[in-house]
């Protein structure tokens, strides 16, 4: 069963829901960490994406719903090895990628509402800068 998810980033609000079928284990360790606030970062790398870069935090996790081509209003979590840990938002095309090359991450989130608006946000990251993310139960 999918769970109901507001973000609000770069002052825009977006409805979402939690993968919890595709991504059980990737969805449960966002669960834990509801609500989670960070900033988003223009992609470097992947193309029409924001980013919250994680170093090296651990969420336990391996592969799993694993995407490089993530859709506009997908959000997927790369769970680390070859480069750092990462939360990436697509708002256009994305080829997920870092300078060691293809990566692949977990897609467990979906935006459902604004889609329209996230090229708004990337564009707002990319001319202004990091901007403010929360991610919280609807």
């Amino acid at each position: 069963m999918t769970k109901a998810l507001k973000i609000t980033a770069g002052g825009i609000t977006f409805d979402a829901v939690l993968e919890t079928e595709m991504a059980p284990k990737t969805s449960a360790a966002m669960l834990s960490r509801l609500p989670y606030r960070s900033q988003v970062v223009h992609v470097r790398w992947s193309g029409e994406g924001v980013w919250v870069p994680l170093g090296e935090e651990d969420w336990g996790l391996g592969y799993e719903n694993h995407t490089s081509h993530p859709a506009p209003g997908h959000m997927i979590l790369y769970p680390g090895g070859i480069s750092e840990t990462e939360i990436l938002l697509a708002y256009g095309g994305v080829d997920f990628s870092s300078k060691m090359g293809q990566l692949a991450g977990n897609h467990f989130i979906t935006i459902t509402s604004n889609l329209d608006k996230l090229p708004e946000l990337g564009h707002g990251c990319l001319w202004k800068g990091a901007q403010d993310i929360v991610i919280e139960l609807a």
